[in-house]
Order: structure tokens, then C-alpha cells, then sequence
């Protein structure tokens, strides 16, 4: 009878640790990619006049209807432009302001200007703000125009990108809104 008082006495915490629940089995919170549907970019000439801004608004997502996008004039050849970039969420009412929460998810988050086309090697891109690392946020940068012609400027949103990277090209992550408009430089 001792040794079967004994024995339960032994099991007894091996069973009561092994049922224990395990603190590690907690899913970790999803950070999900950003609802956007309107972007506006603001191209500022450092002198001068003449404000460019650059705007797509898909206000049904995936839907059938083609997103809208509109550029209000020409870049003009020699000019630093200070640029910036405003993400909506025009689904909700009031609209949200997604740029904060991309903002303020810096790490998080990278955003790219790609010139293309015949203006590909004349625009210059420097990004001005970083994430809490030191690494490129991008939200708020400069463009300078070298030369005159035509050519696109996509801008892209990634979700998630490697840090650092050299580019949209080895970045990774997801796209959360990318859009192409078309430039001309005089």
C-alpha cells in the first residue's frame, strides 16, 4: 500500500506539468497589409511655382473599374521638387489617413519612386526620412530633373520589404499600392 502511495506521489507532477497549458502556443498578431484607395503625390518645386500633383483613386479595390489616375502638368527640366506621398482608405467615412499608420509602422514599410521610359536616367531620387534602424522609409523625398522628355514615374508601397535593400528590386515584401503615371519634363 506505502509503494502505491509512493508511486502516485512520483506520477503526480508529471501529470499535472505535462497538462499544464503551454504559454508558447499564442499565435502571434497578424499585421495585415494596408486598405488603400486613393495615393497623392505632391511634387513642390524648391523655387518657384508650379506644384505637381499626381493622384490614383480605385475606390472598388479589385472591381471591375479601372482605377483613376491624373496628373495635373509637366515637370519642368533643372528643378528640385520636394516630394511627398498622402495613402486614403476612401471605403471608410470619414476617409482614414493610412499615411500615419505607415508612418508610424516604418520598419514595416518602404516606399519607392521608379523613374522609366525615356526620362529613366534623368530624374535623381533621394529619400529623406528612416525608419527607427536608419533604413529608408521614403514617404517624404526629393526629385531633381536633369533632362527634358517623356517617361513614367511609378511609385510603389511595399508591406513587409528586406532592410536594407538596394532597391524595389531585391526588396521583397508585398505591394500594398502601385501605380505608373505618366511624366513629361520640359
Amino acid at each position: 500500500m506505502k509503494k502505491y502511495i509512493i508511486y502516485t506521489l512520483l506520477i503526480l507532477p508529471l501529470i499535472i506539468v505535462s497538462c499544464s497549458k503551454d504559454e508558447d502556443d499564442t499565435p502571434e498578431p497578424v499585421n495585415e497589409e494596408e486598405v488603400i484607395t486613393t495615393m497623392t503625390v505632391t511634387l513642390t518645386p524648391k523655387e518657384g511655382s508650379g506644384t505637381i500633383t499626381l493622384q490614383t483613386k480605385d475606390l472598388d479595390g479589385d472591381g471591375p473599374n479601372a482605377p483613376e489616375v491624373s496628373v495635373s502638368g509637366s515637370l519642368q527640366n533643372g528643378v528640385f521638387y520636394s516630394g511627398s506621398v498622402v495613402f486614403l482608405n476612401e471605403t471608410e467615412t470619414p476617409a482614414e489617413n493610412i499615411t500615419e499608420e505607415v508612418e508610424e509602422e516604418a520598419d514595416e514599410h518602404q516606399f519607392f519612386v521608379t523613374p522609366g521610359g525615356g526620362i529613366a536616367g534623368d530624374i535623381g531620387v533621394e529619400y529623406l526620412n528612416n525608419d527607427s534602424n536608419g533604413n529608408t522609409l521614403g514617404t517624404q523625398f526629393e526629385l531633381n530633373t536633369l533632362a527634358t522628355g517623356n517617361g513614367t514615374l511609378t511609385f510603389t508601397l511595399r508591406h513587409e520589404p528586406k532592410k536594407p535593400n538596394t532597391g524595389l528590386s531585391d526588396a521583397g515584401g508585398e505591394t500594398d499600392i502601385e501605380t505608373t503615371f505618366n511624366i513629361t519634363v520640359e
